[in-house]
């Protein structure tokens, strides 16, 4: 289960029914990945379905393609030194903070 699980399983939820055939159940996984997929943006591009039946197994890769990657538009590569480091302090431990203010609000 990954990040887009939870839009998956909510089309699962709603579209699932007893007695379906393989080509809606295909469509249902379909749906269900495609909308992990475009309700998260940490998952991938593409559906891929496989079919486990008894004696087989049957890959379909990809199924779909949800998005396809667009050819770069400029030069992304960057000579060493470009980013300027002001400071090398450590970093404060969180457990080294201490509450100076605090305030509590009612949400509505």
């Amino acid at each position: 289960m990954g990040s887009g699980s939870l839009a998956a399983m909510s089309v699962f939820e709603d579209n699932y029914k007893v007695g379906m055939n393989e080509e809606e159940a295909k469509k249902m996984v379909r749906d269900a990945i495609r909308a992990g997929i475009v309700n998260d943006l940490g998952s991938g591009s593409n559906v891929d379905i496989t079919v486990i039946k008894k004696g087989s197994v049957e890959r379909f890769r990809p199924y779909e393609v949800i998005c396809k990657k667009s050819e770069r538009q400029g030069d992304y590569t960057f000579p060493v030194g470009t980013t300027i480091v002001k400071s090398s302090q450590e970093m404060v431990p969180f457990s080294a903070l201490k509450v100076t203010d605090e305030e509590v609000m009612e949400i509505s």
